[in-house]
């Protein structure tokens, strides 16, 4: 089965600090590869705590967007996880040059427990089991290192949108038929880097993808009742947009 499941849907401080959503990732399974995306704070008790339960040894690897705590909080502790506390070296980690340089989230202990640490970059291209992915575009409008990603599985493609401002072209770079989406506030804000809803909402527009999934809630997104934006935007742009929540997951076998 080809699935995403949603370890947590968080997004921003005060959400993920109050654990109003929780904030574990994304797990995502696509043809017999699977591969966990930006794990937070929690993210190893959402694995384990799953129905069913997800087995981070089953993982082939960890992609870090960028290194911000609430995408990679976890990421020592699922290594860890994921090679049985280092005794069966395996798995690969994805992570931009800052996260394992400057004031490194990645331990430079952890990193001896997988087959290497692969450093991100902007048009990067990269092959994880049977799946490939690229970065297609760095994000400039987020304070540090930050990239979006493509998924490529043999008959669907997966894209993910990280946290970023809005900027011209963004919707060119990410035209999976899955559409995931970072979506911290509810109007834009200048002071703060993220996408807001009316960003999404020109996005979608644009792409049209078979499916698009909100996640990554901020307090102004969570007031506002995601469920309901998503049902509204579905209406409006007449595509599928559904608004995740924690523990969520999707068959992704059904866009193919």
């Amino acid at each position: 089965m080809n699935r995403i499941k949603f370890l947590g849907t968080a997004g921003a401080r005060f959400v993920v600090m109050s654990q109003l959503r929780k904030s574990g990732g994304i797990w995502l399974t696509l043809d017999e590869t699977n591969v966990l995306i930006d794990p937070g704070p929690g993210s190893l008790v959402r694995c384990l705590s799953s129905k069913p339960k997800l087995n981070p040894r089953e993982l082939d690897g960890i992609i870090l967007s960028h290194r911000h705590l609430d995408h990679s909080n976890d990421v020592n502790i699922m290594i860890e996880a994921m090679t049985n506390g280092g005794f069966d070296r395996k798995g690969i980690v994805f992570a931009p040059s800052d996260a394992v340089d400057i004031d490194p989230v990645v331990l430079k202990y952890v990193r001896d427990y997988v087959e290497r640490v692969e450093i991100l970059r902007e048009k990067g291209s990269y092959n994880l089991g049977n799946i490939s992915f690229s970065t297609p575009v760095k994000h400039l409008h987020h304070g540090v290192e930050t990239y979006g990603i493509n998924f490529y599985g043999e008959n669907i493609s997966v894209s993910y949108i990280s946290d970023t401002s809005y900027f011209d072209g963004i919707e060119s770079y990410y035209d999976g038929d899955v559409l995931i989406l970072n979506v911290v506030r509810l109007r834009k804000s200048d002071s703060i880097q993220h996408l807001s809803f009316e960003d999404v909402e020109k996005i979608i527009s644009e792409n049209k993808p078979k499916l698009a999934v909100m996640t990554h809630f901020g307090m102004t997104m969570v007031k506002a009742k995601p469920w309901e934006l998503a049902e509204n935007l579905t209406s409006k742009l007449g595509v599928k947009v559904v608004a995740a929540s924690d523990g969520m997951e999707i068959d992704l076998d059904k866009y193919i």
